[in-house]
């Protein structure tokens, strides 16, 4: 169970190369880890979490220290997420990068907005608001989103039926409700991606 708190970090997560925007406000405890945050980020977005992610730490002295994720035999250089916590970072940075699905590259540009006291009576993470369906996984990266949006937007191609039947009978790319947002346990997600 993670420590008591008494501050919250606000962060806009955008989606790039992707127009119009897919976008989220969040709020998460200070004592979050970069785990913890990836998997707000995961639930915020609407992402499946089936993927490879990594937060790049741009600029100055941080451009040594590279990457945040999970090491692998891959990837040894990259800093375990799960032992570094946000505000040891954020207190230099207020923008990193953050890399979903290394075979589709959905960048993300997450960007502290503020740190305010927590509210005793909210539960968090929240999010707050945000614009837009997240991609569809596997889709292809930016480019294959804008594909599949024109092959599902007309119905006399070819490919327009075994798109909607792969994404399940619709898609609405202009859909998002913040109420809709369900956060997962971060130590329970640990617990199944890594067991």
């Amino acid at each position: 169970m993670k420590k008591d708190f008494n501050k919250i970090y606000q962060f806009k997560i955008t989606l790039e190369e992707v127009e119009p925007p897919v976008w989220r406000v969040i709020q998460v405890p200070e004592n979050y880890s970069f785990w913890d945050l990836h998997v707000a980020i995961q639930d915020a977005m609407g992402w499946e979490d089936y993927h490879l992610h990594q937060f790049e730490l741009a600029g100055g002295s941080l451009k040594a220290h590279g990457s945040i994720g999970i090491p692998d035999l891959d990837c040894p250089d990259v800093m375990d997420g799960r032992n570094e916590e946000i505000k040891d970072w954020f207190s230099m940075v207020k923008t990193v990068g953050y890399l979903y699905d290394f075979g589709d590259g959905w960048e993300h540009k997450i960007k502290l907005e503020k740190i305010i006291p927590k509210n005793s009576d909210a539960k968090y993470p929240i999010c707050l608001e945000g614009k837009r369906s997240c991609p569809p996984e596997d889709c292809g990266g930016p480019s294959g989103y804008e594909e599949f949006l024109e092959i599902i937007k007309n119905p006399k191609h070819k490919e327009h039926k075994n798109m909607l039947e792969w994404i399940g009978g619709k898609f609405d790319p202009e859909s998002f409700d913040p109420k809709d947002v369900v956060f997962d346990d971060p130590k329970k997600r640990e617990k199944y991606a890594f067991e």
